[in-house]
């Protein structure tokens, strides 16, 4: 059988670009400034919230996880310093997600893509294996001609020392991952001596994998072509929001210039590249805006040191508004306005979510119930001619307390309720729920065959005891009539 022919990629047009085009790996150049010292202390600071935050200790009372944030999966239940949310709450994770959409528009709105150039943790995990590859083999020349070199014994040696490293990283990550849902003095030596669970170290291994791959291999592309958030965060900027942006008017028209040149009749931009060779995603901020600029303004910095270097205002690469570039260039007065349309707007949703979770969690009950009405049978008749019905009656105890409650049943006459296991009454039983747990309880209520006068009666269990009472709606069945 003759093979197929190859089908042809169609041909680009004039101003069109491929979906995905491979420019090689970025090699970004070190720099010093202000902008690198932010991203260290960002750096900084995540990483030991990531692995120290969950060894924060909050006292709960007697029994109770002392762990400050801790997602109980066994327990099914999510702690936050004082607060403790259960399954049934899951709308309090919606709340804190809409909270954290909004606030990523809210930063992106002031401050241009300032999660992705210091807090995302692609940055800070690529910005720490690039800090390993420059310790291991030297700065961003001295990488470019290491690729360069055919394999040797030497080169290999120094790769398998980065990809160590990197995998010693990437082992901490994950590991730091799990100990948010588990207490982390315990996890942490189960991991160490073998006794953890093999779904948790197969987590470690997911997720220390991707750390590793991301980090390590993808860098930059993940940036460009795997996150979303890049594909649509210019819709949040307006003329006010921070971006790091090339003044051209003052730069242009630049070219290679000496020390000491005069720069009369010409732009301050003299054509170095140190913009683009300290740039962890390779881009030339000269040419505008663009999707892969992550906003880390280390070209401001690189950019910086040049101008110093030839006597020149810093500045001509800046973190600023658009706003005040243009202004600039008119010799106009610059401002930074931070109260605007879409601030106010963002703001406004955030506090009304807020709000709305902040009531819920000051006014939500101490104790939860559901009634199950048992359908086979739907009732029994007893010797004596009266009807007995079955429920499963549970109470969700959520003190951190052992509790006592009295149920009794209202919209029938005569009836008597007895629990399995516990007390029989006219009316009304006492149950005993240990705390932070479900008390299920079998119920049966019996009701004198002549105060049956319906098929179906309506009737409710209510729950004393707790900071309300808790009515639960239900029905009673009888034999036709």
């Amino acid at each position: 059988m003759d093979a197929k022919p190859a089908i042809p990629a169609l041909p680009l047009h004039k101003g069109e670009v491929p979906l995905y085009m491979e420019t090689g790996k970025a090699q970004p150049r070190s720099v010093s400034g202000t902008f690198r010292s932010l991203k260290w202390w960002a750096m900084v600071i995540t990483l030991a919230w990531w692995h120290l935050g969950p060894f924060l200790r909050w006292s709960r009372g007697p029994g109770a996880p002392d762990q400050a944030i801790l997602i109980d999966m066994p327990g099914r239940r999510a702690y936050f310093l004082f607060i403790e949310i259960w399954p049934q709450e899951i709308y309090y994770l919606t709340g804190i997600l809409l909270i954290s959409a909004i606030l990523l528009f809210l930063m992106s709105a002031v401050a241009g893509r300032v999660w992705c150039g210091f807090i995302c943790w692609q940055t800070v995990y690529t910005d720490l294996f690039v800090a390993i590859e420059r310790l291991v083999i030297g700065d961003r020349s001295a990488r470019i001609a290491f690729e360069r070199q055919p394999m040797s014994g030497a080169k290999l040696a120094r790769k398998a020392v980065i990809n160590l490293a990197w995998l010693m990283i990437s082992a901490a990550c994950g590991i730091g991952f799990t100990l948010w849902f588990g207490d982390a003095f315990t996890q942490i030596k189960e991991i160490f001596t073998g006794e953890a669970g093999a779904a948790t170290y197969a987590f470690i291994a997911i997720l220390g994998g991707f750390c590793f791959l991301l980090a390590g291999y993808a860098r930059e592309r993940v940036c460009v072509y795997l996150c979303p958030y890049s594909r649509f965060q210019s819709a949040m900027f307006d003329e006010h929001s921070l971006i790091v942006t090339y003044e051209a008017w003052r730069g242009d028209p630049g070219g290679p210039a000496r020390k000491g040149q005069s720069f009369e009749g010409r732009g301050h931009c003299v054509d170095c590249r140190s913009c683009v060779q300290a740039c962890p995603t390779g881009i030339d901020i000269r040419k505008g805006n663009q999707l892969a600029c992550i906003g880390c303004a280390l070209c401001v910095d690189a950019c910086n040191q040049v101008m110093d270097r030839y006597g020149l205002p810093r500045g001509l690469i800046s973190y600023d508004s658009s706003f005040n570039i243009d202004s600039r260039g008119q010799g106009l007065s610059t401002r930074f306005r931070v109260i605007r349309p879409r601030t106010l707007i963002y703001g406004g949703i955030m506090a009304l979510v807020a709000s709305i979770m902040l009531f819920r969690l000051t006014t939500r009950p101490d104790v939860d119930v559901n009634v199950l009405h048992e359908r086979a049978p739907l009732f029994v008749q007893m010797s004596d001619g009266s009807i007995r019905n079955g429920y499963v009656y549970k109470v969700l105890n959520m003190k951190a307390e052992d509790r006592s409650f009295k149920v009794k049943l209202v919209g029938v006459e005569g009836a008597t309720i007895d629990v399995i296991g516990g007390e029989t009454g006219a009316g009304e039983v006492e149950m005993q729920v240990a705390r932070d747990s479900v008390g299920s309880f079998r119920v049966y209520v019996t009701v004198p065959a002549a105060k049956v006068t319906a098929k179906s009666m309506p009737v409710a269990f209510v729950l004393t005891g707790s900071s309300r009472d808790v009515r639960t709606e239900t029905l009673f069945a009888g034999p036709d009539k």
